[in-house]
């Protein structure tokens, strides 16, 4: 049993000397710990909290680093001006996605979200049409949204009052949306079918929380069944869970911040009042509501590290050389919580967006939504929604929490690949 263990070992490290002697001949990668054999760096990586192991390393070894998690090397982009000159600047170099057996097993190379080379671009283009010819970006699209608003507030109202915790029918709501628009019907919360769908989305949704998550086709091959079944469900994947995700964060800081919420629903009184709907016409009009969603995304910071790049090609980037292949994990945290930006990042103020006279401040370090060539198609839908149903809901109710706010703790309970907050009950007061 010893010899094998050395036999594997010592094999291990020859595998591992022959990679860097076949980067060091074309170049060398960005540095880096140095990775142990087989499980590299996995010891000095804190795999409950990948983004803050990152940025301690970040502190030692700048804005581009390479880590290893187990033989293969990742590349990391650390702060605003690395991950822009990849993914905006270089957006075709740095589109890839990597190899990840999970999603290997969930997707097998199907769908949008994960494709690449000419599949991920022809199917990109095909779902934003369709999207489009069903009405995203339109008024249609809105008006849905707004009806799905209305039966929130509905399903609150049946709360009573009471104590509730409003993660299931947070759930519901954006989920709806996209089964209104894929389908052309939405479904009542009790629907057994549309409880499945909830269902197998909180199963993948699991799986990819988990703190472990890391050839040339005709255009005929592209547009098989597969594929396209595994788009709409992208769809909904990506569409549901991070929209449900925000807005549960989003009610958590409200009850820890009443201040906030009060400035919202004063500014809600003023500009729409009680007796008509939130419209998107009205953002325009509500500077501080349009903050709170902004700053709401930003301080949670939904997907710490993004979805995982890949170089397509050999690239050279600030005098190093990354192979084709090559993971590439570019920090939002980084630019969302970058303290030359924001003044106190850490702390949850929708000031961040606004500026001395009380207008909305854009910031090009809000990347909340990715940025660059494989950012999120429907971020016009995601802002919507959480516009309108935010809104909605300050419009119809007070919050309650169970507790004092001063012992409301937002810290989220994972923070693998998502992060994800703690469970909480709130009560719907209607006003």
């Amino acid at each position: 049993m010893y010899s094998v263990l050395l036999l594997v070992f010592f094999l291990s490290c020859w595998l591992l000397l022959s990679h860097r002697k076949q980067n060091a001949s074309k170049g060398k990668l960005p540095p880096g710990p140095t990775p142990l054999p087989i499980i590299g760096n996995i010891l000095q990586v804190d795999i409950k909290n990948i983004s803050r192991s990152l940025s301690n390393l970040s502190k030692v070894y700048g804005p581009v680093f390479t880590v290893y998690f187990g033989m293969k090397p990742t590349v990391v982009l650390y702060g605003y001006e690395a991950v822009k000159e990849a993914l905006v600047d270089m957006g075709e170099e740095f589109s890839g996605r990597n190899d990840n057996p999970v999603i290997e097993k969930l997707h097998q190379g199907h769908g949008m979200l994960l494709s690449v080379g000419k599949t991920w671009k022809e199917l990109r283009r095909f779902s934003l049409m369709t999207l489009r010819n069903f009405g995203m970006g339109k008024k249609s699209i809105e008006d849905r949204v707004q009806e799905e608003a209305h039966c929130l507030v509905e399903e609150l109202r049946k709360t009573n009052a009471s104590p509730c915790d409003p993660t299931f029918i947070l759930g519901c709501a954006p989920c709806n949306v996209i089964c209104s628009i894929i389908f052309q019907n939405r479904f009542d919360y009790t629907d057994q079918d549309f409880l499945n769908l909830i269902k197998k989305l909180n199963e993948n949704s699991k799986i990819f929380s988990s703190s472990w998550i890391q050839e040339k086709q005709s255009q005929e091959l592209i547009f098989t069944l597969e594929n396209l079944v595994t788009a709409v469900f992208d769809l909904f994947g990506a569409g549901t869970e991070t929209t449900s995700t925000t807005l549960k964060y989003a009610l958590l800081l409200l009850l820890k911040h009443p201040d906030v919420t009060a400035k919202a629903q004063e500014e809600i009184e003023r500009v729409i009042g009680r007796h008509r709907s939130p419209c998107m016409q009205d953002r325009s009009n509500m500077p501080y509501m349009d903050a709170l969603v902004h700053e709401v995304q930003r301080f949670i910071d939904l997907l710490p590290n993004n979805l995982p790049h890949a170089v397509t090609r050999d690239v050279k980037f600030r005098n190093y050389f990354i192979p084709k292949g090559t993971i590439i994990l570019t920090s939002l945290t980084s630019v969302l919580h970058d303290d030359k930006e924001f003044t106190n990042p850490k702390v949850f103020d929708p000031g961040h967006f606004l500026d001395k006279s009380g207008k909305f401040k854009k910031s090009d370090h809000f990347m909340a939504f990715s940025a660059g060539k494989r950012a999120c198609a429907g971020e016009s839908l995601a802002r919507m929604e959480l516009f309108l149903f935010l809104t909605t809901i300050l419009q119809n109710f007070n919050l309650k929490s169970e507790v004092d706010p001063k012992d409301i703790d937002t810290t989220p309970t994972s923070n693998g690949f998502i992060s994800v907050p703690p469970n909480y009950n709130l009560c719907f007061i209607p006003v």
